[in-house]
């Protein structure tokens, strides 16, 4: 097993509990791990026998693009996504952040993480 990691990955995106946030968007970031065979991929250095990034990357583009109230519900939908289409992946950790979020206060960003393990096929 081995670990593919996009990090820093930033979105604008129109998540939030409340209306306004809907209306006027704010910037997200996202950093997603998973766990994969990487072994047959590292012998035959072929694209097809790992985890595409730009596949992992479109995943979270399009689950970013659709509104939330909440960065669990958006969160959670990537993980759903992810282990619904890639059957290699066995593990998938996401943050998701909101730059700035509307507390009344200083505060530079909110993330959640939530992990997802692929149950055992008999």
């Amino acid at each position: 097993m081995g670990q593919i990691a996009l990090e820093g990955l930033e979105f604008f995106a129109f998540h939030g509990y409340y209306d306004e946030e809907q209306k006027i968007g704010n910037k997200y970031g996202v950093d997603l791990y998973i766990k994969t065979d990487l072994l047959a991929a590292g012998e035959s250095d072929k694209l097809q026998q790992t985890v595409n990034y730009e596949v992992l990357y479109r995943l979270v583009a399009e689950e970013m693009r659709a509104p939330a109230r909440l960065l669990e519900h958006v969160a959670h939908r990537v993980l759903d996504r992810i282990t619904a289409e890639l059957p290699g992946v066995r593990k998938v950790k996401i943050s998701v952040s909101k730059f700035n979020p509307p507390l009344g206060g200083i505060c530079q960003r909110a993330r959640v993480t939530l992990t997802k393990r692929r149950q055992h096929e008999n």
